[in-house]
Formats: structure tokens, C-alpha cells, sequence
């Protein structure tokens, strides 16, 4: 056997021929190649390489070689390989020149040091060459894309501040006062009877924070048992007990992690969730079940309740200290009795809301039959006058729904007394044919005075809180106060306060 002394021995030169050769193979065989700097910059490209580029939106080679690789190459990941100088032997790339497959190798210095990337493009036409990977990466790629707008779609919020339907001057302070929350990273507490609507607020605050791109996760403290509840907000670690799931599972301050956690229904908490969700909150770090892990998080809470915490608080059903936790920025939402100026527009919006969720031809209220709901006290509030006009919608043969209609469901509905309608004292005074001939300014001055003297005497005086409840500025209520002759002065004001 004749030796050949042309071969080298020794594994330096052995790995300096293998190398050399490689190169010369990768260069010939491959479909391009590229090099980038240790600053990640463009250094080099082959002939083959070159003719990527008018797809790659470059005319001229200069306009590519010498910039930074993510700036001319979408989707690259150079970057990683730069960083933690392990290669990428393959992997599958897709920008504007179609799909590649393609290696990306670590360069080092003889110190070991990584000084830059060599990228090779091994095929561009892989879906004749590799169908099945394609096919298994396409795959895995939708079900990605399907899989995270299933989630967006299911944490994003669903009303904004236009959702909460009022003019009254109940519903513009709730409105001011959730709008200042919203610009806040404090905690909200929103108090009020069930039905006022304190959810809607909730994912309203939440739409109109810095954090709206975010989840907003909910959590209803009645509808969860309690020994459930800490897994629900805490999460579970794999395997934590028997029938845990193998794979863990992420509690809702996780899955909340940069948006807000919804706390309904807070009252109904049991004490020793009270203590966990009190450190959490003060630490901003959570532990799993069954996990020595801790957990950071970042979210902001805002809670809900139709209970008295304040009482809870004094019995001792409540933890003090969490309720000084929560009790940051607190809004009382009226309920309906409060703001009864607002049902003609909730009828309107609710009408057409329930037309559209598929319960028929939408409804129309004569004014008989919409005077006689706003005279009820609807103990259940919003919710209950949705329930009243859904039935009304379902039951009658008719959109048009006079008196005796709305009546009869509220008889149904199980109202202990019904209350009947208040006729507005103009179209009494009409009715009764004694029509006010006073000159008309007279008469809006008088009706002014008599709505600034109700709102001096809800705020007890307060004049810039009566200002609020009128909707006007303080200067402006200034000015009305001292009315022209011939209407309510400033003295009968007070007085009537």
C-alpha cells in the first residue's frame, strides 16, 4: 500500500484540513452564505448569496454588506448564536425571499472567544426536498397562531367607558372618578349592589390603562369552591398531588402577569386565601402549589364587591389589613333607584342590545309603559331591568309595549308592590290645561335654581361637589348662584339646604 505523505497526523492540521474543506464544500454546494461580526454587523456574502437580495428589497451589495443583520435579514437569529455561541445546524427561515433551511455556526478566536457567525443557506426550495418537515413546521406554526388569538380573544376586555350607559349625575362622577383610576397602577375597589354594573367599570379601567394591551383575567370568588381557590390563584406545579396535571398549571396572577386580575365578588374570600392573596399582593411574587418556587409578577388588582367590607372588617370576617390593601382608589357605583334619569337610555341600549343577541324584532317602549319601569325600585338593578325587557321582547306579539304589558312581567317577576308612574310635572300642569305663560328664560332660570339648590343639598353644601354632580365648573356654578331678579337667589338656596 503506497502511503500518501501528503496527509496530515496530527488533529491541529487534521481540524485546519477538515475546516478548510468544509468551507470550500458549504461554499460550493450551498445555496449562500453569509458572515457577521461579533457586532452582528454584515462582513461578507458569497456569489450565490448574492442574488437573494433583490428579493430581499437591495439593489446594490453595499446596501446590504455592512449593516446590521436585522436590519437586512427579517427572522434572523444570528443574534442567538452570537450570544450563547452555540450553533443552529438547522432550522427553518422565512422572510420576503421565501423559505430557507439553513445552518448557523459559531466562529471563535484562539482564545475561544466568539467573533462572529457563519450563516449557510443548504437549500432554498426546501419544500421539494423536505415536504414532511415543512408541512410538520406549517402545522405546528398555525395551531401557534390559532392557539394565542383563542387566548387574546379570551383575556382582552370587553367594554369600554361608552359601555356604561348614563347621563345622570350619578353615572358621569362613577365615569370621572374610574377614568382617573385608570391612568393609576393602584389598586381599585368598586363597591355596589349586585346588577350596578361594577364588572363592566372593571374591564372599562382596564381598557383605558397603559396596561390595555394586556390580559385582563377574572376571578369570581362565589363561583370557585374553596379549596380551589388558592390552586386558582396561585397555580399548581407538576405532579404537586395525585391527579395533578403532569404538566402544571399557571394560576391566574400568571396568566395575568402585565394586565389586571378581576376580583369579584371579594367578600365571599375565605380568610386563609385572605392571608395568601395579602402577601402576595405586598411582594409582588407568588409560590405554586406544591412548588419552592417563587414567582414574580407584575399585575394590577382591581376588586369588586356588593357586601359591606366595612362591617366584615369590625366582625372579623374580613382581614383589616387587606382591606387597606385593596381599598386604594374606591368608587361607590349608585345603584338604578340612585340615577333613574339613566333608564330611558338603558332601555334604549339594552332594547337593542338583546335585538341583536337574537331575541326578535327589538322592542319599542310608548312613554306609558317607560315611565311606569323608571318609578320601580329594581333591587336588582340593571340586571333585573334586562331581565324585565327580555321577557317583554320574548313574550309579546308586538314590538310596541304599552303599560299593562310591563305590568304584568313585573307582577310575574315577583315585586312586591308596584310602583306607578311619575308623570313630569310639565306634562301634568299640560294635562291639566294650566300651560306656565311665563316669559321661557324666567322659567329655565327657575328650573336651574331648583336643580342647584337638590345638588347643594345631596353634597351637603359642598359646592364643588355639587358642581360635579351638575356637570358644570365651579365658576360656572358661581355665576348661577347669583341669579337675575325674579328667580330662587342665593339666600333661598341656602336656605333650602
Amino acid at each position: 500500500m503506497i502511503r500518501d505523505d501528503r496527509l496530515p497526523r496530527d488533529a491541529q492540521s487534521i481540524l485546519e484540513l477538515a475546516a478548510r474543506s468544509m468551507f470550500d464544500l458549504f461554499a460550493t454546494a450551498s445555496e449562500g452564505m453569509m458572515l457577521v461580526d461579533r457586532k452582528a454587523r454584515v462582513v461578507w456574502i458569497n456569489d450565490q448569496y448574492r442574488r437573494f437580495l433583490p428579493a430581499l428589497g437591495f439593489e446594490r451589495e453595499e446596501d446590504f454588506v455592512g449593516h446590521p443583520v436585522s436590519s437586512v435579514v427579517q427572522n434572523t437569529q444570528m443574534h442567538q448564536v452570537l450570544a450563547t455561541g452555540k450553533p443552529i445546524l438547522i432550522d427553518l427561515l422565512t422572510n420576503k425571499a421565501g423559505t430557507f433551511v439553513v445552518s448557523r455556526i459559531p466562529l471563535r478566536d484562539d482564545a475561544g472567544e466568539v467573533i462572529g457567525v457563519l450563516g449557510i443557506v443548504l437549500f432554498d426550495h426546501p419544500e421539494t426536498t423536505l415536504q414532511p418537515l415543512i408541512a410538520k413546521f406549517a402545522r405546528l406554526e398555525q395551531d401557534l397562531s390559532d392557539a394565542r388569538r383563542e387566548l387574546a380573544s379570551q383575556r382582552r376586555s370587553k367594554y369600554t367607558f361608552a359601555s356604561f350607559v348614563g347621563t345622570s349625575p350619578g353615572a358621569l362622577e362613577v365615569k370621572r372618578q374610574a377614568r382617573r383610576a385608570a391612568s393609576s397602577s393602584s389598586p381599585v375597589l368598586l363597591l355596589g349592589e349586585t346588577g350596578t354594573g361594577k364588572e363592566l367599570l372593571a374591564h372599562a379601567i382596564h381598557a383605558s390603562s397603559p396596561r390595555a394591551g394586556r390580559p385582563f383575567v377574572s376571578v369570581n370568588m362565589a363561583a370557585v369552591p374553596d379549596t380551589l381557590l388558592e390552586a386558582e390563584f396561585f397555580g399548581v406545579a407538576p405532579g404537586a398531588y395525585t391527579g395533578a396535571d403532569k404538566k402544571g398549571r399557571d394560576g391566574k396572577f400568571k396568566l395575568a402577569d402585565g394586565g389586571t386580575l378581576f376580583l369579584d365578588e371579594l367578600g365571599d374570600m375565605p380568610m386563609s386565601v385572605q392571608v395568601k392573596l395579602l402577601r402576595a399582593l405586598q411582594e409582588g411574587e407568588i409560590e405554586p402549589l406544591g412548588s419552592n418556587k417563587l414567582i414574580r409578577f407584575d399585575v394590577r388588582v382591581v376588586a369588586a364587591t356588593s357586601r359591606d367590607l366595612q362591617h366584615m372588617v369590625r366582625e372579623g370576617s374580613f382581614r383589616e389589613d387587606l382591606y387597606y390593601r385593596l381599598n386604594v382608589l374606591p368608587i361607590r357605583v349608585p345603584p338604578l333607584r340612585e340615577r333613574r334619569d339613566d333608564v330611558p337610555l338603558l332601555i334604549e341600549a339594552l332594547c337593542e342590545d338583546i335585538a341583536a343577541r337574537g331575541a326578535g324584532e327589538q322592542i319599542d317602549l310608548l312613554p306609558c309603559a317607560r315611565a311606569l319601569l323608571a318609578a320601580q325600585p329594581w333591587r336588582g338593578n340593571i340586571r333585573e331591568l334586562r331581565n324585565v325587557l327580555e321577557q317583554l321582547a320574548l313574550r309579546s306579539d308586538s314590538p310596541q309595549i304599552a303599560a299593562p304589558q310591563v305590568e304584568t312581567v313585573l307582577r310575574e317577576s315577583g315585586l312586591d308592590r308596584i310602583e306607578p308612574a311619575v308623570v313630569p310635572a310639565p306634562a301634568q300642569a299640560l294635562a291639566a290645561g294650566g300651560a306656565d305663560t311665563r316669559p321661557l328664560p324666567e322659567q329655565i332660570a327657575e328650573l336651574e335654581q331648583r336643580a342647584i339648590a337638590a345638588a347643594l343639598q345631596r353634597s351637603g353644601g359642598n359646592r364643588a361637589a355639587a358642581a360635579r354632580l351638575l356637570g358644570i365648573s365651579r365658576a360656572s356654578l358661581y355665576d348661577k348662584l347669583g341669579a337675575p331678579a325674579g328667580s330662587a337667589g342665593l339666600s333661598e338656596i341656602q336656605t333650602s339646604v
